[in-house]
């Protein structure tokens, strides 16, 4: 299992990524066909040919994506759209071949979060990692995954809804290790148990691997894990009678927080991005 690297948040290398100063503020197979009210919407100026969309999302060409419309292939905001020259705005629901597409420039964010920030993209959550990440893009990026608002770490952001799919899958998720420091030394007949897996309310509870740290006390983990969420990680210890004191998100696959200071953000390079697709 890799290193934990408990300092990596005091080194900074030569360029220092942003760092913000303050916040900013079902599936149906039933065909329709679009209404006179929705025909005399499509004149606005922020509307777009569903074709034009289809091929923004890099899908397919124009010519390909009339074919795949014409076949009822693509449904807008729950239903199937089969009309030619059929215009959608941005903020609608399209699916291709039942995946969800988006015409903007696909963008990854990573950021390194401190404590007192909710992971939600919900308004009246109080300080949320939306704010951190406010001024990294234009584009309507959200969390893959979750951390609570005591916790710390890495937390990618991303518009490519295949790839967010692909990693908040329980069985082909994106692996994270965390480093955890509990209330008290845990116990070795504990940390076999968790190793191996262990029986909770019927079902089997299983990490990837988890390990002590070396050089550190016995209540300091390294833990490996492809949930997306950290419920899983606090039922863990809960189970054993541990209370988690940090728990700090250190890698996500082969993504790290090196040179990445607490609070800050960056855009992943082409080669992190193509790491994240061999995955």
């Amino acid at each position: 299992m890799a290193k934990v690297n408990k300092n990596s948040d005091r080194r900074v290398g030569k360029s220092r990524p942003s760092k913000l100063k303050a916040p900013v503020t079902s599936y149906s197979k039933k065909k329709s066909t679009p209404s006179k009210s929705n025909a005399k919407a499509n004149s606005n100026t922020d509307e777009i040919r569903l074709n034009k969309y289809i091929s923004n999302s890099g899908m397919c060409s124009r010519r390909e994506a009339d074919m795949h419309i014409s076949i009822g292939s693509v449904m807008v905001n729950g239903k199937v759209v089969t009309e030619m020259g059929y215009k959608v705005r941005l903020e609608d629901e399209v699916r291709f071949d039942g995946a969800r597409i988006n015409p903007e420039k696909k963008v990854y964010v990573l950021l390194n979060k401190p404590k007192g920030f909710a992971t939600t993209t919900s308004e009246g959550k109080g300080r949320t990692v939306m704010d951190l990440v406010a001024n990294a893009t234009d584009a309507k990026i959200r969390p893959i995954g979750r951390l609570g608002r005591n916790s710390l770490g890495l937390i990618l952001f991303t518009n490519d809804e295949q790839m967010h799919a692909k990693f908040t899958n329980s069985k082909h998720g994106v692996t994270r290790l965390f480093h955890m420091e509990l209330d008290k030394p845990l116990k070795f007949e504990h940390l076999k148990s968790i190793q191996e897996g262990f029986k909770y309310e019927g079902k089997h509870v299983t990490v990837e691997a988890i390990s002590y740290i070396e050089g550190s006390p016995k209540n300091e983990l390294g833990l490996q894990i492809k949930n997306t969420g950290n419920t899983i990680l606090r039922l863990i210890f809960d189970h054993f009678k541990y209370e988690i004191v940090k728990m700090d998100c250190v890698t996500i696959g082969p993504l790290s927080k090196k040179d990445l200071p607490r609070g800050h953000w960056k855009h992943l390079t082409e080669q992190e991005i193509s790491n994240l697709m061999m995955l």
